[in-house]
């Protein structure tokens, strides 16, 4: 089990340098040689897939909620020119593929910056998960660089540059939670009536994207979101869970089994509603508070059907 607290509360860092929120979710800090900006995981409430587009995308809408599980990135000055990346997590290409490096060469085109920049990446965020960890180090990238070079550039922009990297890198300039159409780079931020609490259960299997929209059976008759985006407006925990959807759950099961067997562990155990993120593998609990989430996460701990490597997080909405 990992608890992840502070909901983004800025007593929750380092007190050295100056803490700025520019974006509500997303937390930067400098310091004397660079900075260091944390990037916020993403749960989705709700997801429907309209249409296979010409393009080979798929229109749209889900309710994306940032919560308080972060990678961390740290920028500092390169004189050398160039753009390195480094990072703790083996499994993790640190080369001109990842789209921190895409996003990085981004900001040095569009500014015209000579300069380069060293980024030291602390992943936290499982990998092919659901939770968009990758957007949101993406998302940083461009917020960090315009803040180390200081650029200027306005939110607009930056979002504007983000749904060029990836669908849902433009959400997390809107955060805490938001309504994403198109293929999820249209972002109308949505104010959730209370803070919500959640268990994450992500096995060690992670789900190409592709793949499962490869797998997907698009609807004829798609699920209208008005419920859902009421009930989180409202706060209502209990009506949230009963209207939770993702359009891509079955599909993930069956390339996956571990999906299906961590929303079934997590039905047994009561919450307000459970739902696999995004295109997975992560399945979460909604709790109605965060003492149910502790329960929960000791419930699934004492349990023995857990998949060797899964990890389990205590976490919550980011203010």
């Amino acid at each position: 089990m990992e608890r992840h607290g502070g909901v983004g509360n800025l007593r929750d860092t380092p007190r050295t340098g100056h803490l700025t929120r520019t974006f509500p979710s997303m937390l930067i800090r400098r310091h004397r040689t660079g900075l260091v900006v944390r990037a916020p995981a993403k749960v989705n409430l709700h997801l429907e897939v309209l249409r296979r587009r010409d393009d080979g995308y798929h229109d749209l809408e889900t309710l994306m909620v940032a919560v308080n599980l972060y990678d961390t990135l740290e920028f500092t000055e390169e004189t050398s020119g160039a753009v390195r990346l480094q990072c703790d997590h083996d499994n993790l290409s640190t080369g001109p593929d990842n789209l921190i490096c895409r996003a990085a060469e981004l900001v040095r085109h569009k500014a015209g910056h000579a300069g380069g920049v060293t980024i030291k990446l602390r992943k936290r965020i499982p990998l092919a998960a659901g939770l968009a960890g990758g957007s949101s180090d993406a998302a940083a990238t461009l917020a960090g660089l315009n803040r180390l070079w200081n650029l200027g550039w306005d939110r607009a922009l930056l979002a504007e540059l983000g749904a060029g990297l990836g669908s849902d890198v433009p959400f997390f300039f809107s955060t805490p939670a938001a309504w994403c159409t198109g293929r999820g780079e249209q972002v109308e931020p949505l104010t959730l009536g209370k803070p919500l609490d959640f268990v994450l259960v992500c096995p060690p299997v992670g789900l190409s994207t592709a793949e499962v929209f490869r797998s997907l059976t698009v609807p004829v008759e798609p699920l209208s979101g008005k419920e859902v985006r009421e009930a989180a407006r409202t706060g209502d925990v209990e009506k949230l869970g009963q209207v939770l959807h993702n359009r891509l759950q079955p599909a993930a099961a069956r390339l996956c089994p571990a999906v299906a067997s961590a929303y079934e562990r997590l039905a047994r155990l009561g919450p307000a509603g459970q739902l696999m993120s995004g295109s997975g593998s992560t399945v979460f609990a909604l709790c109605r508070d965060a003492g149910e989430a502790l329960r929960l996460t000791r419930s699934l701990s004492q349990a023995r059907e857990a998949t060797a490597g899964e990890r389990v997080f205590i976490v919550r909405s980011c203010i």
